[in-house]
């Protein structure tokens, strides 16, 4: 794999495993959209994807709130997660000053236009972005 084998010269150590959280993520929202959105797959073999490893069960979770917020508006719960990038990212403990990452805020917001988040390299996951 392309972001196993990469070099590290040069960066920083938290920059290591950004191209790894990128994979697990677009893996996770593949498999999420197939089954979620578009119907294509059977909830057996979705079942069989989450048990393996294949995509992560609790961003999946968080992401299935919203998708049932936008069907069933009177069940809304979590919004704004509909495009989180990673469950690390969402809390506070990890965090100075114990809030969310600052991926997490919207990009009217910020002081800084151009920001990565220091645990998985997101520049931006806020529902408003």
């Amino acid at each position: 794999m392309a972001a196993e084998n990469d070099t590290h010269d040069g960066k920083r150590k938290c920059e290591t495993l950004w191209p790894i959280f990128k994979v697990a993520h677009q893996k996770s929202r593949y498999i999420f959209d197939l089954y979620h959105r578009r119907n294509e797959i059977s909830k057996e073999l979705y079942e069989f994807c989450l048990d393996q490893g294949y995509a992560d069960r609790n961003l999946i979770a968080k992401w299935k709130k919203v998708c049932l917020r936008s069907l069933l508006p009177q069940f809304a719960t979590n919004p704004g997660y509909e495009r989180l990038c990673c469950l690390r990212c969402m809390q506070p403990r990890d965090h100075n000053f114990a809030t969310t990452c600052v991926c997490r805020v919207p990009k009217h917001l910020r002081e800084e236009k151009v920001i990565e988040c220091v645990h998985c390299g997101c520049r931006g996951c806020a529902s408003g972005d």
